[in-house]
């Protein structure tokens, strides 16, 4: 795995991103696929990042006592408020947008999933449940899936 730091053009919000290497990267760049998590452009580039750079073999380390964790919370400003307000508000609406044309499948979601991944059923967009330790069957299997960040509620459920 290789993360990145990734731009996007429009407004340059910086975010992380996971891939299976850096030819993953650049396939899915090609392809269109990535898009910021926060406004949606689809026009995103690596944005500069310090490499991290392993200690030489003969150098001694140095020890750094870090200050003593406090339990106190620490206070956030209103205007920090607002942005993660707003933050949570975006990505809330990329869900929903990514959503837009996906079918609920439940419980049925990981045997759908590899249905499809392995050419047994047409390709298309499903969202669903899984356990954990399925979902990574999956990811170790290769099928192309990924956890949403905020719950969805079943159709049978809603109101």
């Amino acid at each position: 795995m290789i993360v990145f730091d990734l731009k996007c053009v429009a407004q340059g919000h910086v975010f992380e991103a996971w891939f299976g290497s850096s030819a993953d990267y650049a396939d899915q760049q090609a392809r269109g696929l990535l898009t910021c998590p926060i406004c949606g452009d689809a026009q995103v580039v690596k944005a500069v990042m310090a490499p991290a750079v392993a200690v030489k073999g003969n150098s001694r380390a140095v020890v750094v006592q870090d200050a003593p964790a406090s339990d106190a919370p620490v206070p956030i400003s209103a205007g920090d408020a607002a942005k993660m307000r707003a933050m949570i508000d975006a990505l809330a609406q990329a869900q929903k947008k990514a959503l837009e044309g996906s079918t609920w499948v439940g419980r049925g979601f990981a045997e759908q999933a590899r249905a499809m991944h392995y050419g047994e059923q047409d390709s298309g967009s499903i969202h669903g449940e899984v356990a954990p330790a399925e979902a990574k069957a999956l990811m170790e299997e290769g099928v192309p899936v990924a956890p949403l960040p905020f719950p969805v509620i079943p159709p049978e459920a809603k109101n």
